[in-house]
C-alpha cells in the first residue's frame, strides 16, 4: 500500500510540469546543405520562452525528426536542454518505430537532462495491442516521465483509449498527446484514463474543444509562431476564462487551419520564414509549399494582424 501511495504522489508531481502550452519546435536547417542552423534554433528557444510557453519538445514531427540522423537528433535535444536553462521543462522526442531505437534515443534524453519524453507510436509497423503495450512498457521503463503520442494518420496504427487505459497505470505514463483528430476519442480517453495523466491536444484547431471536456493543454504547432497567443488561449481555459480562450479560439482558426494546408512543417515553417525567423529550408522528402500555399498562408498571416 505504501509503494503504490508512493508512485501515485511521485506521478502527480511528474504531471504537473506538462500542462500548459508546449511547442513542437521547428528544426531549422541552413539554406545550400541543409544542415542544422544551430544558431537559429537557439534564438527559437529564447523567442518561445520569452513568448510564455510553459515547456518545449525538440524531435517530434514537426522537427522533421525522421530525417535528423542519430547524431543530429541528439544534437539538437542537448541544444534546446543547454539553452533553455531550466527555465522550461525539456520534453524530448524519442519514440521510433523500433523499440530498441527507441530505448536509446530516451535513455540519452534522460541522462542529457531531458524532463520527459514525447514517445509516438511505432509506425509502419502496425503492432497490435500487445505489441503496442510492450513498446511503450519498456521505454517508460527508462524512468524517464513519458507523454505518449497518437498520431495514426502518420503511424498506420490508433492506440485505442481501452490500450491507453492499461498504458496510463504505468507510474511514468504521465501524459497522452492525442492527434487522432476525433474529440470522441479524446474524451474516451479522459473517461477511461481519469486522472492517471494529463490530455494534451496535437491538433491547435482542437485545443479548446478537448479542455472543454477535461484536457490539460497542447503541444502546438501554430505557437511556432505566435507563442503568447497559443500560451494565453491555454491559460485562460485553464483559469476558467472560456470566453477569452473562445475569442483566442476563433481568433486564431484561420491561421491554425491554414499551418495544415500542406504536410506540416511545410506550412509552419513558410510562415516563420515570412516573418524572419528561420530560412525556408525543408530536408527531403519534404518539398517547398506551392505557390497557392504561399498565397494562402501571407494572406491569414495578413488578416491575423502579423507583421514580416
Amino acid at each position: 500500500m505504501g509503494g503504490n501511495l508512493f508512485y501515485r504522489q511521485r506521478k502527480e508531481e511528474w504531471m504537473k510540469p506538462f500542462i500548459g502550452c508546449g511547442t513542437a519546435l521547428v528544426t531549422p536547417f541552413r539554406s545550400g546543405d541543409a544542415s542544422l542552423d544551430k544558431e537559429t534554433l537557439r534564438k527559437l528557444i529564447d523567442r518561445q520562452i520569452e513568448g510564455g510557453v510553459d515547456f518545449l519538445v525538440p524531435c517530434g514531427t514537426t522537427g522533421e525528426s525522421p530525417t535528423l540522423n542519430h547524431k543530429e537528433h541528439e544534437l539538437v535535444i542537448e541544444i534546446v536542454i543547454e539553452q533553455s536553462r531550466g527555465r522550461v521543462p525539456i520534453v524530448a522526442g524519442t519514440g521510433s518505430n523500433s523499440t530498441r531505437e527507441a530505448l536509446d534515443l530516451t535513455r540519452h534524453a534522460k541522462d542529457t537532462g531531458a524532463d520527459g519524453c514525447l514517445v509516438v507510436a511505432p509506425y509502419y509497423n502496425k503492432p497490435t495491442e500487445s505489441g503496442l503495450l510492450d513498446y511503450f512498457t519498456a521505454v517508460a521503463d527508462v524512468g524517464l516521465p513519458v507523454i505518449i503520442y497518437n498520431i495514426p494518420g502518420r503511424t498506420g496504427v490508433n492506440i485505442a483509449p481501452q490500450t491507453m487505459a492499461k498504458l496510463a497505470c504505468h507510474p511514468n505514463i504521465v501524459g497522452i498527446k492525442e492527434a487522432t483528430g476525433s474529440l470522441e476519442q479524446m474524451t474516451q480517453d479522459i473517461v477511461l484514463c481519469g486522472n492517471q495523466v494529463t490530455y494534451l491536444s496535437g491538433d491547435d484547431s482542437l485545443t479548446l474543444p478537448l479542455m472543454s471536456v477535461g484536457g490539460h493543454g497542447v503541444i502546438s504547432v501554430v505557437s511556432n509562431l505566435i507563442p503568447s497567443e497559443v500560451a494565453t488561449l491555454v491559460h485562460s481555459a485553464l483559469d476558467g476564462n472560456w470566453k477569452q480562450a473562445r475569442d483566442m479560439h476563433l481568433h486564431m482558426f484561420p491561421l491554425c487551419r491554414a499551418m495544415f494546408i500542406e504536410t506540416n512543417p511545410i506550412p509552419i515553417k513558410s510562415a516563420m520564414a515570412m516573418m524572419g525567423l528561420l530560412e525556408p529550408v525543408w530536408r527531403s522528402p519534404m518539398t517547398p509549399p506551392t505557390k497557392a500555399t504561399l498565397i494562402a498562408i501571407e494572406e491569414v498571416i495578413r488578416k491575423a494582424g502579423l507583421s514580416y
